[in-house]
């Protein structure tokens, strides 16, 4: 037999009236929340790894941008190509960080 959500809240509260502790009849389970896990790397293989990240975004808009210039469609080349520059710019302060031994 299933009970609607509205006969369960009628439930509850005609118990209530009686003096008796409502007691919902269904069992759900809330689902865990993730545990934060400890890092197992070092900070340098962290730092290496948004580096080799930073390269492969950069190599696809520049890809992307001149596919879009070859099209004609010169607004979404420029866009891409911001796209690009961005990515440029992370790879220069990583490697502006790293030569300067992590400290920004």
């Amino acid at each position: 037999m299933r009970l609607a959500l509205g006969d369960l809240w009628m439930d509850m509260i005609a118990s209530e009236r009686r003096g008796v502790a409502a007691e919902p009849r269904l069992n759900i389970k809330m689902p865990r929340k993730p545990q934060m896990r400890k890092a197992k790397h070092a900070r340098n293989s962290v730092e290496t790894s948004s580096s080799r990240n930073a390269q492969r975004h950069y190599e696809r808009y520049l890809a992307l941008a001149r596919a879009e210039a070859l099209k004609g469609d010169r607004i979404a080349a420029e866009n891409y190509f911001q796209h690009a520059d961005h990515y440029l710019r992370l790879m220069r302060e990583d490697g502006a960080a790293a030569s300067s031994g992590g400290r920004s």
